[in-house]
């Protein structure tokens, strides 16, 4: 047996284990407020860790990612919708990168 198909078996049943075992052997609902509040907020914080490192490099130069993020967060927090904060943010960086830089 090839080393590859051993590779991806383990994966598999790793993938699988760890998809199966909550429901297996938690059967009750969670009471605790810690551990709710926790799993409410984890997928948020896994998209954000891969999202904010993906702006900042996406970019020719580090500068204008940083303030299409800023500029973005501002936009958000001033109630912009999802595709006005995305077309200000792509018009931020069009803007420094071509007059800037």
């Amino acid at each position: 047996m090839n080393n590859t198909w051993i590779y991806i078996l383990i994966m598999a049943l790793t993938t699988y284990l760890i998809r199966v075992l909550p429901m297996v052997l938690i059967r009750k609902p969670i009471k605790n407020k810690f551990i709710n509040d926790f799993l409410y907020y984890v997928p948020y914080v896994t998209l954000s860790i891969m999202t904010f490192p993906a702006i900042i490099e996406a970019t020719n130069s580090y500068i204008a990612g940083i303030l299409s993020l800023l500029i973005g967060i501002f936009a958000s927090y001033k109630k912009a919708s999802l595709i006005m904060v995305a077309i200000i943010c792509c018009v931020v960086v069009f803007i420094v990168e071509s007059f800037v830089l």
